[in-house]
């Protein structure tokens, strides 16, 4: 009797050529839907399901592979007499090789729009089922649920079959390949109660923790890291391949090392607060600003997570020139962000400098030209699509557990915002202001970053004291400082922040508000002639 294989993917790709190997040594292909539309498609001999189980596909689709003529081909023990018996009695043939990958669940409820109805119907019952008996069976039964297995198996199959040992590769990663769709699942739908949860768990008290949904989290190991923060450290890297820096494609340069995800992160998150991608309207790809006002080229330096240049410019070059001269020293050995494509002018900008990441949209031919003799220098495109299927939860380990809470990424809302102060700011100052607390949010708490005319100046960062980074920041800007506007994360609790920037030349200070002694930050600037505005909204990052 002819080996058998079953084949049932969503995702066609390398169908046809793995189905070719398959028939070439010597195997049965059965199929269902469209995967054996694909394959008659392609000239290849294919049975269908419904042929073989003699039960017709029912419930719309519903019921394809739920049937004892596959489940007991799969699952029969090859050297158990008793379970061979069975299969005589019901003329079942065993199935050897099984090709399942899942329907598109994940990337249908990337779509924040999804309906409930779609999102169910986008979850599959029997290719889990399916996986799942052809795993536990792995001792006989071969299990594929991604096309990057294809070639491996082929050629595994070419030198005398699949042994014990890719068998049980192979089921290992088919449990997980379950395990993470099923996360995935529980995941959305515990998303979709949240609210209804959230508000029973507020009625019956901040312990309730029965009305909040368990954390599922399944994700597949993408690489080891050469190292963590520290060369002593281990680092392995988990993420889809579908969202996310893991959906990123690196053109060229090292391998991506933990410090370097980190940097990026930030520099992403902080780029993107002027938009990322093409300006959005129609027919275009890219995402809008948190601030529809703004929707400028924008590029961003990072070291060790921290913003340390930032400007807008009428084109990512000057976008980019901008943001590198606000501190030339600190963009040693930096990370690069930008909202745009990186053309030829904005790579002459780089190509001279230390640099070990750039990330943007896309790269132009002449600018990934200029680039190539920086062998070293990792460059990644990353297009706007992959970023809003990451999700918007921010995930951190703490002793024994984890923290989730919703990203600091909601649009900012310079309408809400209150002048404090006697003095109103200017026009130009109003605009400095809202680039300053685009700016300031994106700086490890205790933040200050002074900025003008779309640049930062100086930043401050991750100080024990308010004023302490505030004389960085000051420093930084030094004669710059003097017209410029002065952000703070966090509420002034007392007026020596105040003072410390006015006697720089900072003309207008925002800041979140909120101290019991407001009163003496805003007579200070009332005394010392400077505006001040409260946002409401506070931007601490640890």
């Amino acid at each position: 009797m002819a080996p058998t294989a079953l084949l049932s993917v969503s995702d066609k790709e390398g169908l046809v050529a793995l189905a070719e190997g398959l028939l070439a040594h010597g195997y049965r292909i059965l199929s269902s839907g469209g995967t054996a539309a694909a394959l008659a498609a392609a000239g290849l001999p294919v049975t269908k399901v419904a042929e073989h189980t003699g039960a017709p596909e029912i419930l719309g689709g519903r019921v394809k592979t739920l049937h004892p003529r596959i489940h007991g081909g799969i699952l029969a023990k090859r050297n158990d007499p008793a379970h061979q018996a069975d299969l005589a009695a019901q003329a079942i043939d065993p199935i050897d090789v099984v090709v399942v990958n899942l329907y598109p669940f994940q990337r249908t409820v990337a779509d924040p729009q999804v309906s409930w109805e779609t999102a169910v119907e986008n979850i599959d019952i029997g290719g889990p089922a399916m996986v799942r008996a052809a795993a536990k069976n792995h001792a006989d039964v071969a299990v594929l649920t991604d096309p990057a297995q294809y070639g491996g198996f082929l050629e595994a199959l070419a030198a005398g079959g699949a042994d014990e040992a890719l068998r049980r590769r192979l089921a290992l990663a088919a449990f997980a390949h379950t395990a993470a769709y099923d996360a995935a699942i529980a995941t959305w739908l515990a998303g979709r109660l949240g609210a209804e949860e959230a508000s029973r768990a507020d009625g019956a008290g901040a312990n309730a923790a029965d009305a909040i949904p368990a954390l599922q989290l399944t994700l597949p190991a993408r690489q080891s890291l050469r190292y963590g923060e520290n060369p002593h450290q281990k680092a392995l890297w988990y993420g889809s391949a579908a969202a996310g820096w893991g959906a990123s494609r690196q053109l060229q340069g090292k391998e991506l090392s933990y410090n370097n995800l980190l940097d990026l992160e930030a520099a992403l998150a902080t780029v993107r607060e002027f938009g990322y991608g093409e300006p959005t309207g129609a027919g275009s790809q890219g995402e809008g600003p948190a601030d529809p006002a703004i929707n400028l080229p924008a590029a961003v330096v990072v070291k060790h997570t921290n913003p340390c240049g930032v400007a807008t410019g009428s084109g990512g070059a000057e976008a980019l020139l901008r943001a590198l001269d606000a501190d030339r020293i600190s963009a040693f050995g930096g990370i690069v962000a930008l909202n745009r494509a990186v053309d030829a002018a904005a790579a002459e900008h780089l190509a001279g400098l230390f640099l070990e990441c750039v990330v943007a949209p896309a790269f132009e031919p002449a600018a990934r030209e200029r680039l190539a003799a920086k062998g070293n220098l990792r460059l990644l495109e990353l297009d706007p699509a992959s970023i809003a299927a990451a999700g918007g939860q921010q995930l951190r380990s703490v002793l024994g557990g984890v923290l989730a809470q919703d990203l600091d990424d909601q649009p900012i809302d310079p309408a809400s915002w209150q002048v404090v102060s006697q003095r109103q700011p200017s026009e130009a100052e109003w605009a400095d202001l809202r680039f300053a607390w685009r700016v300031v949010r994106h700086v490890r708490s205790n933040a200050i970053a002074v900025a003008a005319a779309g640049q930062s100046l100086g930043i401050g960062a991750g100080q024990m004291n308010r004023v302490g980074s505030a004389q960085i920041a000051l420093a930084a800007a030094g004669e710059r400082a003097r017209g410029a506007v002065l952000a703070s994360d966090g509420f002034f609790p007392f007026d020596d922040t105040v003072r410390l920037a006015a006697s720089h030349g900072i003309t207008a200070v925002i800041q979140p508000g909120g101290s019991v002694r407001d009163g003496d930050s805003i007579q200070a600037c009332n005394e010392l002639g400077l505006a001040m505005v409260t946002t409401g909204r506070r931007h601490f990052l640890h």
